[in-house]
């Protein structure tokens, strides 16, 4: 074999390869075994009283394929760490802030809105009621208040990767979750690394980070003001396809934050179902609703009151 057919052999088997690793996949009893096999036997925090959780998982804009497998992935988790339940919601009632009263958290799994408002609120309502358009913007407006008291006043919030669009264009969502969505190059294998390796939220790497393929995602709006606690970052150097000079080399991708009473967790990762395969993530996303419903203990001082 020449050199030039080698090098293009190796190039589309790595491309190949990669492909492979991020094309969607039905949820089969195999998986479903396979992902109980790997999520954590017990909680970090044990003895706890068991919560109650919304996994809100209707989108209105890009369709993850993952929305199903992040549901039984997360009712795994509940069933053998036993510290909380899953109630999976689609229904814009739930944002009524009497039906949030009943959820100790609420996980917004890649429940993305469609463009051009960036509002979820608003394209459910859109889509389920008759009402004017200057009637659905009082409406959501009200949905979107009702979050923001809800986390304020102590529930707990937990935003899988695209979900951070909820309210993309809302500054005081923005503030609340710790940042907007700017844009993504391709998918891509991304090093994921922890910014501080003792912090007990990024225990679960062991100090290794996570290598993946994902979509790296950049962010704006309150994500400058760093009002979070950074914990898990990428590097651009190692990068392809970023579109806007970034002075600040390392990107944080994963954070939490206080909010008023209530605590928020943000995962970028991940994208794909085959990123499930990580045993770490998913103790990672254990950790991180225990973090949001209060039984996990850990410094989430904000960003600026921290040397970075």
């Amino acid at each position: 074999m020449s050199k030039i057919t080698t090098v293009f052999f190796l190039l589309f088997f790595s491309v190949s390869t990669i492909a492979q690793n991020v094309e969607p996949f039905e949820i089969t009893e195999e998986w479903l075994v396979k992902i109980e096999s790997l999520v954590p036997s017990a909680p970090t925090v044990k003895n706890v009283t068991k919560k109650n959780i919304l996994v809100f998982s209707r989108a209105t804009g890009f369709d993850h394929w993952t929305i199903p497998h992040n549901i039984e992935m997360l009712k795994i988790l509940a069933k053998k760490s036993k510290a909380f339940t899953i109630n999976v919601g689609y229904d814009i009632a739930n944002f009524e802030l009497k039906n949030l009263k009943k959820y100790d958290a609420v996980i917004f799994n890649n429940c993305n809105p469609s463009g051009p408002k960036r509002d979820l609120f608003w394209d459910l309502l859109k889509m389920n009621t008759s009402l004017t358009d200057d009637e659905i913007g009082g409406k959501a407006a009200i949905y979107e208040q009702n979050m923001l008291d809800y986390v304020s006043k102590g529930g707990g919030l937990m935003i899988m990767h695209g979900a951070i669009t909820v309210q993309n264009n809302s500054k005081a969502f923005s503030q609340m979750t710790g940042g907007s969505f700017d844009y993504h190059p391709k998918q891509q294998e991304i090093h994921v690394k922890e910014v501080d390796m003792k912090h007990p939220l990024v225990k679960a790497f062991n100090g290794k980070g996570l290598v993946h393929i994902d979509e790296p995602y950049f962010f704006n709006n309150a994500y400058f003001d760093y009002n979070f606690r950074p914990l898990l970052y990428m590097n651009v150097t190692e990068l392809e396809g970023v579109k806007k000079d970034v002075s600040n080399k390392t990107v944080y991708i994963s954070w939490i934050k206080k909010y008023g009473k209530g605590r928020v967790f943000y995962s970028a990762p991940a994208h794909n179902a085959q990123s499930l395969s990580n045993p770490e993530l998913l103790q990672f996303f254990l950790d991180g609703i225990q973090y949001v419903v209060g039984d996990l203990k850990c410094d989430d001082s904000p960003m600026e009151n921290i040397k970075h």
